[in-house]
């Protein structure tokens, strides 16, 4: 009993000091659910999810209807929150990562090329740690301001355009899926996430999730 206690106390040791490690600006939601992942195993069948509040929302195992599949989706997070909450996923090797990352960054006012410059810097940091992961990087969801919810994000259709597009060239350099997900959820002929799938301008409502599963589905079981 003494050695489990000396074990357990060990560990709580640990992922308090990682934890601690963390910028003092992450919240405390982003800290309860890091310190949740780093309970939870990643193994080499996993098919690992990682994003923001749009992947957090998603039951994608059932979405998906597969076992395999877990979600380490964190609301408001962004690329360097990413960033340093990945190892604890890349420890266990997953056989696939689809990442889904960028919109708050846009919001703060990062530049295009600082977007790129910090994705890279994710990429390599998942590439070099766990190159038997197949990667995927999915675009930046397409955007509606017309319900006039998100003051950040007004005008900047054409920043996360731009994005995309550095997105896809860094992906085709590196090998690496780039999934568009405009074709699934945007209205024809135009920047702006349907507001069938949306009741805010930004979140998916269950409608949404599920065009954006379909859509998913055949890179999930390739």
């Amino acid at each position: 009993m003494k050695r489990i206690a000396f074990i357990a106390t060990g560990c709580f040791f640990v992922a308090f000091n990682i934890l601690s490690a963390f910028p003092a600006e992450r919240s405390e939601y982003w800290r309860q659910r890091v310190s949740l992942f780093e309970s939870l195993p990643v193994n080499s069948t996993d098919i690992i999810f990682i994003g923001n509040s749009i992947t957090d929302g998603g039951e994608l195992t059932e979405l998906f209807n597969d076992l395999r599949v877990k979600n380490r989706g964190i609301n408001s997070d962004d690329i360097d929150g990413v960033t340093d909450r990945i190892d604890c996923i890349l420890a266990g090797r997953p056989a696939k990562i689809f990442l889904l990352i960028g919109i708050n960054d846009v919001s703060h006012n990062v530049s295009l090329s600082s977007l790129l410059s910090k994705y890279e810097t994710l990429i390599n940091i998942i590439c070099e740690q766990s190159p038997e992961s197949k990667l995927y990087v999915q675009s930046v969801m397409p955007i509606n301001n017309d319900f006039n919810r998100y003051k950040n994000l007004r005008g900047k259709e054409d920043l996360i355009n731009s994005f995309n597009s550095g997105l896809q060239e860094l992906a085709s350099q590196k090998g690496i899926v780039y999934i568009d997900l405009w074709p699934a959820l945007a209205v024809a002929d135009s920047d702006k996430l349907d507001p069938r799938y949306t009741n805010d301008g930004l979140h998916l409502t269950g409608e949404g999730y599920l065009a954006w599963a379909n859509h998913i589905k055949p890179y999930l079981f390739e």
